[in-house]
């Protein structure tokens, strides 16, 4: 069955891609007959830079995993990250994008390899309102997809097997979070026939990747010397705290493109307020966990203070097209109140390197339930999703605030019994994670057979050679990341 399989999936890929021109001919056609909007091009470009903007983030999402390592693990990062954002690439190119954004309540049916789906202001409903190219919108929705998707290894780093990544990676950006997506902002029956409301995506990314991450922990469990036998946790910390912050500014840059380039356009004028919302939230969060630290940790913590920035703008993700601008540093800083309350809590539980639960996991959730509480009539009204009358605030009712609670649940429980399995399906096929020996010598040596940072863990005469002048050494021979110095620490 297997060899008759093959050939037909590789001669079905190959008829796609021979399929007639997409959308770019027939604009290419309306430029040169000088019919072409004068709106599309410069909404094109506004889509296409705030797709690069969000690009971007994977450099801070890496720089986060990274400076939250140890050194013997830093290495194995960059692979991972290009892997998966190519398999994600792919896959959303196939499928994901029409599952996602295609028309259906259920799950989107048109768009495949981008072709054959007529009208793209017809065939992908919900970004009809905007004219920027359907393949502007791609590259912008992938984006999304793979920020979403990286959001998830942050709770796997140092004791995952690397081929695990690039399996999960197709499933993920090929199915779970296309379909969860299109409920929540995609033209789905949560959005449409609720009224949830998900501007940029506190639930449709950031809750979704959490999930991911929570259904890989629990199959995975905790880092070798995370708990000690009673149970409690002890601190495993990362090796740069320099790199942990240059990530947060690339995300805090990215973030940008990520709400305001969900307008899908400038024309209206609306992206400078959501940009301006975005940074009253952000800087609500870092504030809110500057406070929360001092009280709970009588110190200020270096890692609780850049999830706080995480958390102000998973927070103010959903509501950024929605709120007025005054609700931004409230919201901002709950979500920074609400991540070092749930890192602290998590962490006796369960081992999540980097509080991806808490950062994109809570405070989605709050993010989303915020809409519930502060939407502003006006902005209902304009998006046409959701009760008119806005959120508690201005309606005095909880009808908006159940649709948010509802879509979170939905969401939550489907992404997680779909990523468990998949997770679950890795292990008992490829297997799921490395060696006691592997994860003590770090997943860069025993995954890719070199180290991320060589000058700490190879030996002077095998890094230098035998005959190198004391000069030019390091002071002595470094040990090898698996020699019995390893075992001293949590491992």
């Amino acid at each position: 069955m297997k060899s008759k399989l093959l050939p037909a999936a590789a001669g079905g890929l190959l008829s796609g891609l021979a399929l007639p021109a997409s959308a770019m001919a027939d604009s290419l056609d309306a430029a040169n007959n000088g019919v072409l909007g004068e709106s599309v091009p410069v909404n094109t470009m506004w889509v296409v830079i705030s797709a690069v903007l969000v690009l971007f983030m994977l450099a801070g999402l890496l720089s986060l995993e990274a400076g939250m390592s140890r050194m013997k693990n830093v290495g194995t990062l960059v692979p991972k990250a290009l892997i998966g954002m190519a398999v994600a690439a792919f896959v959303y190119y196939a499928c994901g994008f029409a599952f996602a954004f295609g028309n259906g309540e259920i799950i989107g049916h048109n768009g495949f390899f981008l072709r054959d789906y007529g009208d793209p202001q017809e065939a992908f409903g919900i970004m009809g309102l905007s004219d920027a190219l359907v393949e502007s919108k791609w590259l912008f929705q992938f984006a999304f997809c793979a920020v979403c998707l990286a959001i998830v290894w942050g709770s796997t780093l140092e004791r995952i097997k690397f081929h695990a990544h690039a399996i999960f990676a197709l499933v993920f950006a090929g199915f779970i979070y296309p379909l969860a997506s299109h409920w929540v902002f995609g033209g789905g029956w949560l959005q449409t026939n609720v009224g949830m409301q998900d501007f940029a995506g506190s639930t449709a990314v950031h809750l979704v990747g959490a999930t991911g991450a929570l259904a890989a922990l629990l199959i995975l469990g905790p880092r070798r010397g995370k708990y000690g036998a009673d149970g409690t946790p002890r601190p495993i910390p990362g090796h740069s705290m320099y790199i942990l912050g240059l990530g947060m500014f690339i995300l805090l840059i990215g973030w940008f493109g990520f709400d305001a380039g969900s307008t899908l356009g400038i024309t209206d004028g609306r992206f400078a307020e959501v940009a301006m919302v975005t940074m009253l939230g952000a800087s609500g969060g870092v504030l809110g966990a500057y406070l929360m630290t001092v009280l709970m940790q009588r110190t200020v913590d270096i890692g609780m203070i850049c999830n706080g920035l995480i958390a102000g703008l998973v927070a103010i993700t959903a509501p950024s097209g929605y709120v007025e601008n005054w609700a931004a540093p409230l919201i901002g800083f709950i979500g920074g109140l609400v991540v070092v309350a749930g890192i602290l809590a998590i962490d006796k539980k369960l081992d999540d390197p980097v509080g991806v639960l808490s950062a994109h996991g809570l405070a989605g959730v709050w993010g989303t339930l915020a809409c519930g509480l502060f939407t502003a009539p006006r902005f209902a009204q304009y998006a046409g999703i959701g009760d008119p009358d806005g959120g508690l605030v201005y309606s005095g009712s909880f009808t908006q605030l159940g649709y948010q609670a509802f879509g979170i649940v939905v969401t939550f429980a489907t992404v997680f019994v779909l990523s468990l399995a998949t997770w679950y399906a890795i292990k008992r096929t490829i297997g799921l994670r490395v060696s006691e020996a592997e994860e003590i010598a770090g997943l860069d040596i025993s995954e890719h057979g070199m180290y991320g940072y060589p000058e700490q863990f190879i030996p002077d005469a095998e890094l230098y050679g035998p005959v190198a002048p004391p000069s030019i050494r390091l002071g002595g021979a470094h040990a090898p990341a698996a020699s019995a110095s390893a075992e001293a620490a949590p491992a």
